[in-house]
């Protein structure tokens, strides 16, 4: 198994941290970014059609919560039963940038934020 280590290319597009996934680690997955048959994720899809590094990037969206790919049946799901909050990933991705957010997120080995 991997080591969880600090790498800002490990920020999900939807602000969890792959750095510190039991899949990462376990070398079944290569991120969301490296991850090619993740043409299901809509938040992917949007942040490669505009450029962004992730949904911290958007300027449509004040509250991330209001975009319907950000927050829908389905991430309201994956939010109760893993108790994660990519919304305040997302808020500290804006507020100490990607380098910080996957700093934070290895020194506590956790690929989200708990609610």
């Amino acid at each position: 198994m991997k080591e969880v280590v600090s790498d800002a290319g490990l920020v999900a597009f939807c602000g969890l941290y792959c750095g510190a996934c039991r899949a990462y680690l376990n070398d079944r997955c290569r991120g969301c970014k490296e991850n090619s048959k993740a043409t299901w994720c809509k938040i992917r899809i949007c942040c490669m059609e505009n450029g962004y590094r992730s949904c911290a990037d958007c300027k449509d969206f004040k509250d991330v919560n209001d975009c319907r790919k950000f927050n829908n049946f389905i991430s309201k799901i994956f939010a109760f039963v893993f108790r994660s909050n990519r919304k305040a990933c997302i808020e500290q991705i804006r507020e100490k940038g990607n380098g910080k957010h996957a700093e934070i997120m290895a020194s506590i080995k956790a690929h989200s934020l708990k609610r």
